[in-house]
């Protein structure tokens, strides 16, 4: 690419006035406040499920896809992984079995604040005498039994076992796919006023984090109970998939992170470990409408020196929170699933506050809210146009202490999510297309955000005292992500020009489901180069923060040559294609050295008319 600056002005340079992000779209389509007229009458909700409340205030070609839409028995069994990083074969694993952990004593007083549940499951970390967690190899079996259950589901449901790909140390990763052929009108199954070649979809993701074992234990429970048709008014409005255990290795091992030490959870726009792939991957066949991430939260000494008291909650839940989510999403989050939710988990018996993060350093006694870097889990989906919700049970570290409560409140969150995902379903359709036209419908114009904070306030948080058990009341600091500070901006471009070489970029752009097209001649266009200023390197790689780094847009009439790429932003991913194409943001392409340098990329500010091939 050849660059010759220009003076002339660039359109829209000036930033946002406002010191906190504002939501803005287009004209606001009518907002339902109760489920579709078109949810037939006989549906039920699942387990736990609370409808939203009225007027409720508002806090902020592949194996699948091709399954989704050709309906029941058409789920290939296994197929090769697309895109140009290789997966990686699946064998034994030799990992070790994980000791579990094993807490300090308690008091009596403490724990009878959380009672067991008065409940019984058949899975292998509840047989008797049991001291370890399910291992990979029988999670494996389990999946198998379940599917070989699936003949017998009504509706013309299928059940299928989806290879994902394969973890570091070899072990295979799947998914359980529970879909319905849209054309199958039955009692069971009447066709909607949403069935199309795709029907909704439901996503719930367990065991990013090796050493949080409920929300897997939790969805081979939910899997047995859908196949045996616990859950059949939900399917008959959406299909439902489940990866009951992203990170199998690091559940082998009992740790957080991946075999090489890198935070899954993070790595969810970078794509470096086959984990994250494997998601991205399975994420873009289906495009859910609903994606459901379960983890546990760490209960340590830490919390209590700091805030005299221990955790007292049950689960901690928050949607997703991040620069240029379209508020309309973060809207039906809220209104539809974290505020229902929050009421079902009461209503059971289970406590539940927003959630929340404890620093390390001691000296440090704020709390912040999950942060706004958009390559985490429930970040990224959101910027998918996915209502994405976290749901964090209280267990970190606490080895199989209250494990069958822990579960329990899984069961609870995915009956809620599911009940309401159902009653919801037209208008999630609804709001999907909505939303993904009116963010391609932003190129060109306006504003984008590269890079935003929490906003610093403060909360009033109830604690258990650990020897009476008592709630006591403290007042913290709080970095609520409800609310996000501008920290900068500059004005939305019409897409970003990739130099020839940069292969990987657009690998994993593709992965990611970004329209990308390659350019079939040479061409000139108004736009902007990058100059980098600075290169700020730390030390947290592993947990998905890349080195930063500093640029200047220089505006330019670029000389662009053939072979080189095109990512328009008139397209529904847009803001997930800002997220990794401006070098500044937490997750761009550029400071991970996946895009080699800042020469390689460009900023275009005007419709190109050049000749390009889509890229398949």
């Amino acid at each position: 690419m050849q660059v010759r600056e220009r003076s002339w002005v660039r359109r829209g340079a000036a930033g946002l006035t406002c010191a906190v992000l504002v939501a803005c779209s287009s004209p606001m389509p009518p907002w339902p406040t109760a489920p579709s007229a078109a949810t037939p009458a006989a549906l039920r909700p699942a387990p736990g499920a609370v409808a939203a409340t009225p007027g409720a205030p508002a806090a902020p070609a592949s194996r699948t896809a091709a399954a989704a839409s050709a309906g029941a028995g058409s789920m290939p069994a296994a197929t090769a992984r697309a895109g140009g990083l290789p997966a990686q074969p699946a064998r034994p694993s030799s990992l070790p079995a994980a000791p579990v952990p094993v807490p300090p004593p308690r008091s009596a007083a403490l724990a009878a604040r959380f009672p067991e549940p008065v409940v019984t499951w058949a899975t292998p970390a509840f047989e008797p005498g049991r001291t370890a967690f399910t291992s990979n190899d029988e999670l494996r079996a389990i999946l198998r039994e379940i599917e070989r259950g699936g003949v017998a589901l009504a509706g013309n449901t299928a059940v299928t076992i989806l290879p994902l790909g394969a973890s570091q140390e070899g072990v295979p990763i799947e998914a359980l796919a529970f879909t319905r052929d849209p054309a199958a009108a039955t009692p069971a199954a009447p066709t909607s006023a949403i069935a199309t070649a795709r029907r909704p979809a439901v996503l719930i993701v367990a065991g990013q984090h090796g050493d949080e074992p409920a929300g897997s234990e939790a969805l081979i429970v939910a899997a047995r109970e859908l196949v045996a048709g616990g859950y059949d008014p939900v399917l008959a409005q959406v299909d439902i998939y489940i990866v009951p255990r992203l990170n199998p290795d690091g559940a082998a091992l009992g740790q957080r992170a991946a075999a090489d030490g890198v935070d899954v959870n993070r790595d969810h726009l970078l794509l470096r470990t086959p984990e994250a792939q494997a998601l991205a991957e399975l994420v873009r066949d289906v495009a859910p409408i609903v994606v459901l991430d379960l983890h546990e939260y760490a209960v340590d000494a830490g919390f209590e020196a700091k805030f005299g008291g221990v955790q007292r909650f049950d689960a901690l839940l928050q949607a997703a929170s991040t620069a240029n989510l379209h508020p309309f999403t973060a809207r039906a989050a809220e209104q539809w699933f974290r505020a229902p939710l929050a009421a079902g988990l009461g209503a059971a018996g289970f406590t539940n506050e927003w959630y929340y993060t404890v620093s390390i350093d001691a000296a440090d006694r704020k709390l912040a809210m999950g942060d706004a870097n958009p390559a985490i889990g429930r970040n990224a989906s959101g910027l998918r146009n996915a209502v994405s919700l976290l749901v964090e049970t209280r267990g970190g570290g606490l080895g199989r202490v209250d494990l069958k409560r822990r579960v329990q409140t899984d069961l609870v969150t995915i009956g809620n999510v599911l009940g309401n995902a159902a009653a919801h379903a037209a208008d999630l359709v609804k709001l999907r297309q909505f939303v993904e036209r009116d963010v391609a419908a932003k190129a060109c114009q306006g504003e984008a955000v590269i890079e935003a904070a929490p906003l610093p306030s403060e909360h009033a948080l109830t604690v258990l005292d650990a020897e009476t058990g008592a709630i006591k009341r403290v007042s913290v600091a709080w970095d609520s992500t409800l609310e996000l500070r501008l920290l900068k901006s500059r004005p939305r471009p019409c897409g970003y020009w990739l130099a020839a070489s940069e292969t990987d970029a657009v690998q994993r752009l593709r992965w990611l489901g970004v329209d990308v097209k390659q350019l079939d001649e040479a061409g000139e266009v108004r736009g902007e180069s990058y100059r980098e200023i600075a290169r700020e390197p730390v030390e947290a790689v592993a947990s998905g923060v890349a080195p930063r780094i500093r640029v200047q847009a220089v505006p330019a009439l670029l000389d662009l040559a053939a072979g080189g790429y095109y990512v328009s932003l008139e397209q529904p991913l847009a803001n997930l294609a800002i997220a990794v194409l401006e070098p500044e943001s937490p997750a761009s392409y550029a400071s991970a050295r996946i895009i080699a340098s800042t020469a390689g990329e460009a900023r275009i500010l005007a419709r190109p008319d050049i000749r390009m091939t889509a890229l398949p």
